[in-house]
């Protein structure tokens, strides 16, 4: 009878053990399916029209948004729109109508390229000199509100302004300075939104107390006492780490850096230092 009960026993606990691994089962692919979903939602695809797609490839294939990629947080495609020219020597620009040096991509290659890929939730970027100037606020606005960004990466004297007018939802600019294509401005910019998208970085508080948060630069940052081998900073005082950062104390820290803030921005930016006192 002994052998009995304990031979129910133990069928007992392997049949609880099944069942409580069954259970867990379900509830990580829950939890995995609910995630999936949740990153669905924030999923944005951005698509870059460009006559070299070869130079923005690379750029995805390590770091942060590679493994954004990974994890079907963004998608990214890349398009020549070379393939939309018509003509016998897939030629794609021509020169200005008023003259002048340098040559203008084409309205029809650029309008049957956005006419093939764009969807109704589309939002068409142009990124040129003659436009406002991107910024932090742009980036986040844009990560929350749309799900396909279209970046147009144009070439040698920039692409015919009716497609602009026709087709294009916003134009900005990187700085001013002039490049020699729209590719690594838009690279510039999709990085810049891909980062606010929930989950790409892997600390999502590292997306606060940034630069131009407030209208203020970024504190000083500093590694923790990895300076033994390094004489030169052994040798210069002026060098160490301000002893504020080490105290401990988090409200005076925080008082520290946002001291050390303001006295950056007013030296470097004394644009957003009046702004900030505004």
């Amino acid at each position: 009878m002994k052998t009995i009960k304990a031979e129910s026993n133990i069928e007992s606990k392997v049949e609880s053990n099944i069942e409580s691994q069954a259970k867990s089962k379900v509830q990580i692919e829950f939890v995995a399916e609910s995630q999936a979903e949740s990153n669905a939602e924030s999923k944005i695809r951005f698509t870059f029209l460009s006559l070299f797609p070869h130079l923005l490839r690379g750029y995805f294939e390590d770091s942060i948004l590679k493994r954004a990629i990974e994890r079907n947080l963004i998608e990214v495609e890349f398009i020549d729109f070379r393939d939309f020219a018509t003509n016998r020597y897939k030629k794609v620009d021509n020169f200005q109508v008023s003259g002048g040096a340098g040559l203008v991509i084409c309205s029809d290659v650029l309008n049957s390229a956005i006419e093939a890929i764009k969807m109704q939730d589309s939002h068409i970027i142009y990124l040129t000199p003659v436009a406002k100037q991107f910024n932090q606020n742009d980036a986040k606005r844009l990560a929350k509100s749309h799900r396909h960004i279209i970046f147009i990466c144009g070439r040698y004297e920039g692409i015919d302004e009716r497609v602009v007018e026709a087709f294009v939802d916003e134009v900005f600019s990187i700085g001013d300075y002039i490049l020699t294509g729209g590719e690594l401005a838009s690279l510039v910019g999709c990085d810049s939104v891909a980062r606010n998208i929930p989950q790409v970085l892997g600390n999502e508080e590292s997306l606060f107390g940034e630069s131009f948060e407030n209208n203020l630069l970024e504190a000083p940052v500093f590694t923790k006492n990895h300076t033994k081998n390094d004489k030169k900073l052994q040798k210069n005082a002026n060098l160490s780490v301000p002893l504020e950062y080490s105290k401990g104390n988090h409200g005076k820290i925080k008082a520290f850096k946002n001291e050390l803030s303001l006295r950056k921005t007013k030296y470097f930016r004394p644009d957003m230092y009046q702004n900030y006192h505004k």
